[in-house]
């Protein structure tokens, strides 16, 4: 008779910081039960052009779709509930989230009209529940969102803490404080495996506390005159909540640009928080003294579409700054964004808008732990098996590297697809599924190696040409070839008539020298132009571009 496991499989979160999408086992062969915690995405860059989200390839589990529990989300943030209204039709399983993330996942749910569908299950900070063969209890940490939880999976094969994204923070200045004192009684009950976040794994020391960037805020804020601008990260309430009380100690009123600063806040006010936070219009700040507002802006991350972008190239209709203004950064640079944050900062600076950063001033902390943080994690929960996942491969290698520097008995570093078996017996990957991501492409989930993004990316490198013929019942060319270009460097924005010539000559040649055989079959005719038309491209523009033939039969 096939044994009980208790497995942990990693779809998304491991080689990559985002896209978080993990899932326990327990059981044996058929009869497994599966648990999913957080449906996670990234986002887009200029390697894949045209998509702005990207989600864990669900393929494997939907395979087993049929014995999926439950989905179990941990905190609010993109990286963990960004693509629940995607994923959700091809997994079909209850979720259960606290208030705060139920309310924000309730918003994704409408706009895919899936609102009715999903059985969304709120649950209270603290909550104990049975899902499936799942014992689970919610522990409150702290992190940069409200009501961040790890999760306590018990399991007759042992105690798995999943902490999901936390920090050690010891005044968090909105939501709970971090449960300190229920992570030891688990350290004395007995932890078999924590799979912990590896994010800061380098960096020394702590991360530090939300109340010395409040204090820092008031004090930075009272220093300048003009409008005032902090863009920061939406998802940290407890740092808006920070700002509005920075702006009232300075006698500034708080205006509030870009979707997601109204989404967050109407959700944070709906559980409770910003009870005390007022907010003027736009429109109406325009009638105030410039050293009476403080606008709390999107597009920290250089986003081109945010509100601070179009604050920077002034198209946006409500907010104007120059001269003698300042925008504060309260936030840190994510890897990968550097280039569009130094432009954006560029493009204030060239309206002579002053930039204040976290290297001027105490103005952002990070909502992950350090390494002085692990090291009390793992002192207080005493797990045997350490499993870093949250970060790309370095920080996992490191972490667990950490971890057993720590005396943990056991450390594994997982990839997405590893089948990692926790108990019974050592800890070991026993099997790999598929794994991948998908883009969202407009409104189409597909697949990260289809044609069409590969074809997508040889355009955007090599540019584009179109070869089009009319050829009669006789064989004979009625029209054409011509040759249309597209995504070649020119000084008027289009390839020269000298350069298309060339080209129209080069397939001219080619109809020529086919036979009259071969002129009455498409694939020859398609063959003979895409040879010569890539051969003269390539003497023209040193690049091997994308090439349609077009023939029309007359």
């Amino acid at each position: 008779m096939t044994k009980e496991e208790l497995l942990f499989l990693p779809v998304g979160g491991c080689r990559e910081i985002g896209m978080n999408l993990n899932a326990y086992a327990y059981g044996s062969g058929a009869n497994r039960k599966w648990l999913i915690l957080d449906v996670g995405v990234t986002f887009g860059g200029p390697e894949t052009p045209g998509i702005d989200l990207i989600m864990p390839d669900t393929e494997f589990i939907e395979t087993i779709r049929d014995d999926i529990v439950g989905i179990v989300l941990t905190h609010a943030h993109e990286d963990h509930i960004g693509a629940i209204a995607h994923l959700w039709p091809r997994l079909r399983a209850p979720v259960y989230a606290t208030p705060f993330t139920a309310h924000l996942v309730m918003e994704k749910l409408r706009e895919k009209q899936l609102d009715k569908d999903v059985p969304l299950n709120v649950v209270a900070l603290g909550d104990k529940r049975s899902i499936g063969p799942f014992d689970l209890e919610y522990v409150t940490l702290t992190h940069s969102i409200p009501e961040p939880n790890g999760l306590v999976i018990k399991t007759p094969l042992g105690t798995v803490f999943h902490t999901g994204d936390w920090k050690i923070d010891p005044n968090p200045m909105v939501g709970k404080n971090f449960d300190e004192a229920r992570i030891k009684e688990l350290g004395e009950e007995g932890v078999l495996a924590i799979v912990c976040d590896s994010t800061n794994v380098f960096e020394e020391g702590e991360s530090g506390s939300e109340e010395s960037v409040r204090e820092n805020l008031i004090k930075v804020v009272g220093e300048q005159t003009g409008k005032i601008a902090i863009t920061t990260f939406a998802s940290n309430v407890a740092r808006l909540e920070s700002c509005c009380i920075a702006a009232m100690e300075n006698d500034r009123s708080v205006v509030l640009v870009g979707r997601s600063m109204f989404r967050i806040t109407d959700a944070a006010k709906e559980v409770g928080l910003l009870k005390d936070i007022h907010f003027v219009e736009a429109g109406d700040a325009e009638h105030l003294a410039p050293d009476n507002v403080l606008y709390l802006c999107t597009g920290s991350q250089g986003e081109s579409r945010a509100a601070l972008a179009k604050i920077a190239n002034g198209s946006h209709p409500n907010v104007k700054m120059g001269e003698g203004d300042t925008v504060l950064f309260s936030s840190r640079v994510i890897p990968g964004n550097e280039r569009g944050i130094f432009d954006l900062q560029n493009s204030l600076a060239e309206n002579g808008v002053k930039i204040i950063t976290d290297r001027q001033e105490h103005i952002h902390v990070s909502g992950h732990p350090c390494r002085d943080e692990l090291r009390r994690m793992y002192s207080w929960a005493k797990p045997k098996i350490s499993v870093p996942v949250h970060g790309e491969r370095r920080h996992i290698i490191e972490h667990a590297r950490y971890a057993l520097s720590m005396q943990v008995p056991e450390a594994v570093t997982p990839n997405n697809g590893d089948l990692i078996r926790l108990a019974p017996g050592p800890v070991e990957v026993v099997d790999e599924v598929p794994t991948g991501r998908l883009f969202l492409d407009g409104n189409r989930l597909t697949p990260e190696h289809s044609g069409g993004m590969q074809e997508r990316r040889r355009m955007s490198w090599s540019g584009h040409l179109s070869v089009s013929v009319a050829i009669d019942e006789k064989g004979r060319v009625k029209d054409g070839p011509f040759v249309a270009a597209r995504g070649f460097s020119e000084t008027d924005g289009r390839v020269a008539d000298e350069s298309l010539d060339q080209l129209d000559e080069a397939v001219e040649k080619a109809m020529e020298k086919m036979s009259r055989k071969d002129i009455h079959n498409d694939e020859n005719v398609e063959r003979a132009l895409l040879r010569s038309v890539r051969k003269s491209a390539e003497g023209l523009f040193g690049k091997r571009p994308l090439v349609d033939i077009n023939i029309l039969r007359v």
